[in-house]
């Protein structure tokens, strides 16, 4: 089983000056430090306007730092908001190519709708159309990333002409792709469209079995892939605090653990929000009293208690567990030790059992994997005749009478220049 590191960059208030500077450089110091450890997976969320809660609004910039400071995790969109009105497809193509090529091939392609209306109200996006509008545009940024040129889209939610998009991402034919999952259902869709299951749901590992086994039961029998590969894995997340001694464990991680619970349930389920005023901080500590305790069943305990709970996820076969570690005001120092008790006394074992269980699990689907990729439609791929010619604007401004003499000029010198060189053809 693989292990991850999951950032919302949550911020409770109060706020002072220079709080949002250092969990940004603290949260890379982390990812720096996870690297170095053996950590395999860093995913960062993307959200807008859920204050306290997340702070991460621009997570191709932080995993574009986080490529700089190392040298082999993954780093993961845990996930891109896919819906046009936040983000235009190709604009989605571009940024995950150049991620992958600054970060030299180790992009994972996180993807989702949100379910705030705080979000989806900010950008005008209708939730009753949101699943529509992420399948529809995973499938075109997919194909963007593939096609050479890619031949143009007439879609319901956005339309583009032929473009080459470029750049093309250094993973072929693209980033593994994910789709986040808070529920049952959506596990299942993702297994029909061949895409990992970045599943937000806080399940003990019996639950987890059932849905690991939803999973696998539908991609052997009814994939199609969304994509240009396939991507089956499901990843779970649990809570995260690591300590000899159980007590100091929970200490140091049940407040941000049950923050996050509280300012996502604040944002998702049953909060009023008045923006910049609301104080959920303060909304959670009058209710914290009544909220259940987490310990070593959430991740929360010694390294013998998080070797048992983590057992439990790979039984289920669970591909990969990521912690929720900077939540609340769970402090940098306490993460940085958790991580280094939990990659010095738990995580070699897992590891050292994860190659066998790859191939094991890459020889069991080889043939159901052929099967689904036999069944996808590819979009057909454009004949040069039929690849259409622009003119550039100088031009069509001068063919069109409207230009002036100053630009008839510059537009008589570039043609003298492009004739010259078509002349004495290629150097």
């Amino acid at each position: 089983m693989k292990f991850g590191i999951f950032y919302e960059h949550q911020l409770p208030r109060p706020w002072g000056e220079g709080d949002e500077l250092r969990i940004y450089q603290e949260a890379l110091d982390q990812v720096e430090l996870a690297d170095r450890l053996g950590i395999d997976y860093a995913w960062e969320v993307e959200h807008h306007f859920l204050e306290e809660y997340s702070h991460s609004s621009a997570p191709e910039v932080f995993l574009a730092a986080c490529s700089q400071r190392t040298k082999r995790i993954r780093l993961g969109h845990g996930i891109v908001l896919m819906p046009p009105k936040y983000n235009h497809p190709a604009r989605i193509a571009e940024r995950i190519a150049a991620l992958d090529l600054v970060s030299n091939g180790r992009v994972e392609f996180g993807t989702g709708e949100s379910a705030a209306l705080m979000e989806l109200g900010g950008f005008g996006v209708e939730h009753t159309e949101k699943r529509a509008m992420w399948t529809e545009t995973v499938e075109q940024v997919l194909n963007m990333m593939v096609k050479n040129p890619y031949p143009g889209f007439e879609g319901k939610y956005f339309s583009m002409p032929t473009r080459n998009i470029v750049p093309k991402p250094a993973q072929k034919p693209h980033p593994p792709v994910w789709v986040a999952c808070s529920n049952r259902e959506t596990i299942k869709m993702a297994a029909r469209l061949g895409i990992g299951a970045l599943t937000f749901a806080f399940v003990d590992p019996a639950e987890a079995k059932q849905w690991v086994d939803d999973y696998y039961r539908i991609f052997k029998e009814e994939c199609v892939p969304i994509g240009h590969a396939v991507n089956p894995n499901v990843a779970m997340v649990t809570g995260f605090s690591c300590h000899e001694d159980a007590a100091e464990a929970r200490r140091r991680g049940e407040d941000g653990f049950q923050f996050f619970g509280y300012a996502l349930a604040h944002h998702y389920i049953f909060g009023e929000h008045q923006p910049g005023r609301t104080d959920i901080w303060a909304n959670f500590e009058r209710v914290r009293a009544t909220l259940p305790p987490a310990g070593a069943n959430r991740g929360l305990g010694t390294p013998d208690e998080l070797r048992a709970h983590l057992k439990g996820f790979e039984d289920a076969g669970v591909d990969q567990v990521t912690f929720i570690q900077q939540a609340g005001n769970n402090r940098h120092a306490h993460i940085c030790e958790s991580l280094e008790l939990f990659a010095a006394k738990v995580m070699p074992e897992f590891h050292a059992r994860e190659a066998a269980r790859q191939q094991k699990k890459q020889e069991d689907l080889a043939p159901y994997i052929a099967k689904a990729m036999a069944r996808k439609q590819a979009m057909r791929p454009l004949a040069d005749a039929e690849i259409p010619t622009f003119v550039a604007l100088g031009r069509r401004i001068a063919e069109e009478g409207r230009a002036t003499e100053q630009q008839l000029a510059n537009q008589r010198r570039w043609s003298d220049a492009a004739a010259a060189t078509l002349k004495s053809g290629p150097d």
